[in-house]
């Protein structure tokens, strides 16, 4: 049972499109549960189930933000990247929302090596030193950090593996979703109907093909970590 009041309301979950899910024939039978009806050859979720699932994952980044806790939002694919972006620029958390490299968190002290050129390069930047090297010099290594910045661009303050990641959408980042599971990192996961539940720690099902149902689900996880940085436990 959630401990907390966090204004889920089934009219806005409705408005913003988060009850439809995947055509009849693209479904996993293990979210069965969580669906409430068929219409017109589409699953439909159901928003009860959605709306407690979604208060408990609330609650659990709320605690986690209050202790201090380090946050990763994933979500990769067109729809999800520029609410990622957003939505972690307002909580204040790490983010992946071009590509995920394989690796990432798995293979971590590669990815420690590449931000700490990343951010050599940045500091050259910064400072004018790549613009005093030969010109060919410089258009090589400005490529690099270009690249460097589209890639790693959500995690360059990221010093040690996150506490919590949060997934858009568990097909689309199902190697992040197994790298997390491989490192024992607790994942909340937004499921669509052809998703399995059992994989994430934490379940929130909900559409995740539309720009307003990613939305209304990360503005709420958004505002419970913003609630919990505010209100922090000093002795967790």
């Amino acid at each position: 049972m959630t401990r907390r009041y966090w204004n889920i309301n089934l009219e806005e979950m409705l408005e913003a499109g988060v009850h439809f899910g995947h055509d009849t024939r693209k479904w996993n039978p293990k979210m069965a549960p969580y669906i409430s009806a068929k219409r017109k050859g589409m699953h439909i979720t159901n928003l009860i189930r959605t709306a407690r699932f979604l208060s408990e994952a609330c609650d659990l980044v709320f605690y986690a933000a209050s202790r201090g806790k380090e946050f990763l939002i994933v979500g990769t694919k067109k729809k999800a990247a520029d609410s990622v972006l957003r939505a972690a620029i307002r909580a204040r958390c790490h983010y992946v929302n071009k590509k995920w490299f394989s690796g990432m968190l798995t293979n971590w002290s590669t990815t420690e090596t590449r931000l700490q050129k990343f951010r050599d390069l940045r500091n050259k930047q910064k400072t004018g030193r790549l613009d005093r090297l030969p010109k060919r010099d410089a258009a090589m290594l400005k490529r690099q950090l270009s690249h460097l910045q589209r890639n790693l661009g959500g995690i360059k303050y990221m010093t040690e593996l996150p506490d919590i990641v949060i997934i858009v959408d568990q097909h689309e980042e199902y190697t992040a979703l197994q790298e997390c599971i491989t490192l024992g990192i607790p994942t909340i996961c937004l499921i669509d109907t052809n998703c399995d539940p059992d994989l994430a720690d934490l379940s929130i099902p909900a559409n995740d093909d539309s720009i307003s149902s990613i939305r209304f689900i990360l503005n709420k996880l958004v505002f419970a970590i913003r609630e919990g940085r505010s209100d922090p436990i000093r002795n967790p």
